[in-house]
């Protein structure tokens, strides 16, 4: 691997992180405005550190691991630069289930913000699709069946990884709902101490954070680049936590890019894991490409003269 591929790379993975990242930024500004200054400083060193090693490092390298067993702790660390055989061949074999189970993941993620999250419409369709909520579980439910069934004709450990993705997905969101109801009730009760307060906050970035590394894998299988791309992109999440969210939220539309770049992501990893060779630089160009025309969609938004009322009778 060059070094223009691993920036490529790192680049998209860094880019990914941060827009996946900035619900999680917003939060975590509007919950440490209720906390003291000590608490402040040892949440965003420590849970920085907490979130980029714990969540965003040992996350991937475990799913490498337990996708790959037997290539053990340190093979699946360093498989991807291995030029053994025996190491290439095992990776081969096992990433088909990893992929499959990721872009499950992914497209049901996309699909249940479209269906019913709130959202600032960016696109067309998408006010239709919010109306439709209740067709979010028949469409995944018919989206599962589908690839479990042309799953089993290639490989039923692949069959088995898309109903893992599925599985994984319920299990996140129904963490992240909860986290969420703390969240409100963190900003509310001033009787909740600090340290509860940290915990939660810990609690809800690593619910967010695994949309960020399941979307690694389109990118890449090399852990070591996922670890330092997700690293950099939390701590530019954590230097908009300090800074800008103000600012970030008026950009209406980036979360519209982050979504349809999972969605994008999600695919590509399907057909990958069917045998479709997908360049490795697909990724980081249709993220770039797809969180740029949102971010330019929000500036034009901005620049925008203010709506003029009626004007006197």
């Amino acid at each position: 691997m060059d070094i223009l591929s691993i920036t490529l790379i790192v680049a998209g993975l860094v880019l990914f992180e941060t827009i996946t990242s900035i619900d999680n930024a917003i939060i975590n500004a509007e919950v440490l405005s209720t906390m003291s200054e000590r608490a402040k400083r040892w949440f965003l060193l420590w849970g920085l550190l907490f979130a980029v090693f714990a969540i965003r490092g040992l996350l991937p390298w475990l799913i490498v691991w337990l996708s790959t067993p037997q290539l053990g702790p340190v093979g699946a660390l360093t498989a991807t630069f291995s030029s053994d055989p025996l190491v290439i061949a095992a990776i081969e074999q096992s990433a088909p289930m990893l992929l499959i189970g990721g872009g499950t993941f992914l497209v049901f993620l996309f699909f249940h913000w479209l269906f019913l999250e709130d959202k600032n419409y960016g696109i067309r369709g998408e006010r239709f699709f919010s109306t439709k909520g209740v067709w979010f579980f028949a469409i995944v439910s018919i989206l599962l069946a589908a690839i479990v069934w042309f799953a089993l004709e290639k490989n039923p450990l692949m069959a088995f990884g898309a109903v893992v993705g599925s599985t994984a997905f319920f299990i996140v969101h129904g963490f992240r709902q909860n986290a969420e109801q703390a969240e409100e009730q963190m900003l509310h009760d001033t009787g909740m101490s600090d340290v509860s307060k940290i915990f939660y906050l810990e609690v809800i970035d690593a619910t967010f954070s695994i949309d960020g590394v399941i979307g690694a894998f389109a990118f890449t299988m090399a852990v070591p680049l996922i670890l330092l791309g997700n690293g950099i992109g939390a701590f530019v999440v954590r230097e908009l936590t300090l800074r800008n969210v103000d600012k970030i939220k008026r950009y209406k539309y980036l979360k519209n890019g982050a979504m349809y770049s999972i969605l994008f992501l999600g695919t590509i990893m399907i057909a990958d894991s069917f045998g479709f060779h997908i360049p490795f630089w697909v990724s980081p160009l249709i993220t770039f490409g797809v969180v740029g025309y949102f971010l330019w969609k929000s500036l034009q938004e901005m620049d925008a003269p203010p709506a003029q009322g009626p004007g006197p009778a």
